[in-house]
């Protein structure tokens, strides 16, 4: 890992990440103060481009309207890094009582984003301050909308964000994992997605005579339950598949009919073969009922993400650079979820892998599941992220001389 010229030993990351970490919890608790939803981080670019600006790094060209990658340029031939992370919020109102706690309502950073963002720039301000002893490039994406449908991996991705790309390192943090850990998975760790919208078109009249109309409600509820089946009696019990509408909506009186009811589904798997298969089971399961029930529908795909699969030699690498900054015992095993991140799409065109962040702290109250009004985390890993981040990025450009 080491090198003549570079000091690398493990005290000195640490140092590094330890000086800045006021810093970073600054910035965290700014970004945290004012969330942003997706496609809609104006603010949170324009705080990322100022500080981004003074470290000296360099902005490439992206046509999206928010987000931001930027770069290292050592000027000395070498391997190219990059480290990504999302910026975007929930719409969620916030219950955690802290005195940085959301300033918008509706609004809040209830899965971490906030860390990734400050464990990310303060990576890009340490390393930025070691240019002229490091080769090679160090890429910084970071990415919008990774939270809403269709994401923003893929408009990142088509501007350029991974082009000539070596390595790919992304962290998310994890409340189940004590502050301090880390964990990593080979293989296929989160689920691929299918994210999608169903109108079912029937014919109103009065509830009092159902026979003159054709029921949407109805029909919709025999849908949501035989899609149910889908999973209970038409896949492998031994692969994992979910398939579950967060939103349904149709009507506006007690005593009509309506000529639509509208849902929001969501379908998650960990088998590519499932994958393919999964979209149209659930169209054949539509139309065969709305055909039954004299209905139409209409499915439109909102999401296509597949499953996210870390490399195995880059997660080695992170171990290796953990385990000699903190120890080997501070590694865990990343359980496989049905949760999914489109930071899959980057994986599947780059050799990469996102490591898991340890945010718990229960005498802080940093317990809660994510994408809960009560999601909070232990600021201090964000040094452990920054360090980490820091040695990878390091041993990885030396190891290329």
């Amino acid at each position: 890992m080491a090198s003549d010229h570079l000091t690398t030993k493990k005290g000195d990351f640490i140092e590094a990440a330890e000086r800045l970490l006021s810093k970073q919890i600054e910035w965290r608790r700014h970004f945290h103060q004012y969330p942003e939803l997706a496609f809609e981080e104006f603010k949170t670019t324009k705080f990322l481009q100022t500080h981004i600006k003074k470290f000296g790094l360099k902005l490439l060209p992206l046509k999206t309207s928010t987000g931001i990658l930027a770069q290292i340029e050592t000027g000395k031939p070498g391997p190219i890094v990059a480290i990504r992370t999302d910026i975007d919020a929930l719409p969620i109102t916030e219950c955690t009582g802290v005195k940085y706690a959301s300033k918008t309502k509706g609004r809040m950073h209830a899965c971490g984003h906030d860390v990734h963002m400050a464990t990310v720039l303060g990576t890009a301000a340490i390393l930025a301050k070691m240019k002229k002893e490091l080769r090679g490039k160090i890429r910084f994406i970071f990415q919008p909308a990774e939270e809403c449908p269709p994401g923003g991996a893929r408009p990142m991705i088509e501007n350029g964000a991974i082009e000539g790309v070596d390595i790919l390192l992304g962290l998310h943090v994890d409340p189940e994992l004590p502050t301090g850990k880390i964990s990593t998975r080979d293989g296929i760790t989160m689920a691929s997605v299918f994210d999608f919208d169903l109108v079912i078109k029937g014919i109103g009249g009065h509830a009092a005579r159902p026979h003159k109309a054709v029921d949407p409600i109805v029909t919709a509820a025999e849908v949501i339950d035989s899609i149910q089946k889908i999973t209970a009696r038409e896949i492998d019990p031994a692969s994992p598949v979910v398939i579950t509408f967060g939103q349904i909506s149709g009507g506006n009186a007690r005593n009509v009919i309506p000529e639509a009811v509208y849902l929001k589904g969501t379908a998650r798997t960990l088998s590519s073969d499932m994958y393919k298969k999964i979209p149209g089971l659930i169209r054949r399961t539509v139309a065969g009922i709305c055909k039954a029930r004299g209905a139409k529908f209409e499915l439109n795909r909102i999401a296509d993400y597949p499953v996210l699969k870390n490399n195995a030699s880059v997660n080695r690498l992170i171990e290796k650079n953990y385990a000699h900054l903190f120890g080997q015992n501070k590694i865990a095993p990343c359980n496989q979820t049905l949760g999914g991140e489109d930071f899959a799409c980057y994986l599947q065109k780059v050799k990469g892998a996102m490591f898991r962040l340890g945010v718990m702290n229960r005498k802080l109250k940093a317990d809660k599941p994510w994408h809960s009004p009560q999601f909070m985390v232990d600021e201090n890993a964000i040094k452990f992220g920054t360090a980490l981040l820091v040695a990878t990025t390091i041993d990885y450009l030396e190891s290329k001389r």
